[in-house]
């Protein structure tokens, strides 16, 4: 069983609702508090820090990676 902490942070990407919105310039990697292990999250739709309903990965959270929210750094 792969766990995480409570406080450890994931990636979610915000799936866009139209391509223009994809090239658009908006945030696509936001950040979501793990409150239970990985193994238990499945993909599904999460909230992220930021309000944005995401698909969450096992990945951890990088404020700096390209697309990152600005709402979900700080």
């Amino acid at each position: 069983m792969t766990t995480t902490t409570a406080s450890a942070l994931l990636l979610g990407i915000c799936r866009p609702t139209s391509p223009a919105r994809w090239q658009a310039g908006y945030s696509h990697v936001h950040a979501v508090e793990a409150h239970r292990g990985v193994d238990e999250l499945d993909g599904g739709p999460e909230l992220a820090l930021c309000g944005a309903v995401v698909a969450v990965s096992s990945a951890r959270w990088d404020p700096g990676a390209a697309g990152a929210c600005p709402a979900c750094t700080g």
